[in-house]
């Protein structure tokens, strides 16, 4: 599935688990910090917002109610945006860890939460989904009635995706983040994109990232290819080839916005997402 004509979605990574201070200075950390980098983000464009909390040493954490202070005060100032938090078991969570913040209720209840399908090697770590998780967590999502970010590193993670669908415990519209570029998983080339997006339900609304230099050119692959975008310092944290200018996630939305006008291209307004994922 497209946008309206002409129409595109920013999923924006705004802090993600592994860039500290010391990587750059963008990247926020405490709930205040990630509030107002969101406000911005989404007066920026970005109509999607994926949030991951830190501790107060700025060390990821799962704590709900670090969850429901950021959620909740996004909301308060910018209700019309989708919010979607993190399930990952990058960090080595449990499940009940991963699943806790999908019993957030009120101002602080999520639109959206991750739901990445399969376990896949980072350059130091392995971020571990084994297929029980993933089919509670997908289970939990559908009953609190909170839609998947559905996350595809490689070709395998879409054959579970087509698998879950089939079963019936993954149902439309499927929101689906390609994200290319990593040592050990699909890398950031045109040809991979083609291949993963040409595998996955032709109903599926699909964005592509990339990790480190492979952001840019998979955000403008996507544009040219009728997708969507995700961005953000969680995935990148330079601005440039040269790694010489720290990224804001501001700017990465602004360049892409860039780009996109000259394909006669514009973000969608957050009203327009909330109805192409069906989210009230």
């Amino acid at each position: 599935m497209t946008a309206a004509p002409g129409v595109f979605l920013i999923n924006a990574a705004l802090t993600g688990m592994v860039p500290t201070r010391a990587d750059t200075p963008h990247v926020p950390l405490t709930p205040d910090e990630i509030i107002a980098d969101a406000v911005a983000c989404v007066e920026a464009g970005a109509n999607i917002l994926h949030v991951h909390a830190r501790d107060a040493a700025g060390r990821p954490t799962h704590d709900p109610e670090v969850y429901a202070d950021i959620v909740a005060g996004i909301r308060s100032r910018r209700p019309e945006a989708i919010l979607c938090v993190s399930a990952s078991g990058r960090a080595g969570a449990s499940l009940p860890e991963r699943a806790a913040v999908l019993d957030l209720d009120g101002l602080a209840k999520p639109d959206m939460a991750s739901l990445t399908l399969g376990s896949f090697n980072f350059r130091r770590e392995a971020n571990i989904n084994e297929p029980d998780t993933i089919l509670a967590l997908a289970r939990k999502m559908r009953e609190r009635g909170i839609r998947p970010e559905l996350e595809v590193f490689d070709t395998g993670m879409v054959a579970t995706l087509r698998h879950l669908e089939r079963k019936g415990e993954l149902s439309g519209p499927l929101y689906v983040n390609l994200i290319l570029g990593g040592v050990n998983t699909a890398q950031g080339s045109l040809p991979e994109l083609c291949h993963l997006a040409s595998l996955l339900p032709e109903s599926a609304l699909w964005a592509a990232g990339g990790v480190g230099r492979a952001q840019l050119p998979m955000n403008l692959a996507a544009l040219l290819m009728g997708g969507h975008v995700r961005l953000g310092v969680e995935d990148a944290i330079w601005f440039d080839r040269e790694r010489t200018v720290p990224a804001r996630n501001v700017d990465l939305i602004l360049r892409v916005r860039e780009m996109a006008a000259r394909l006669e291209l514009r973000p969608a307004t957050c009203a327009e997402a909330r109805s192409l994922l069906e989210l009230s």
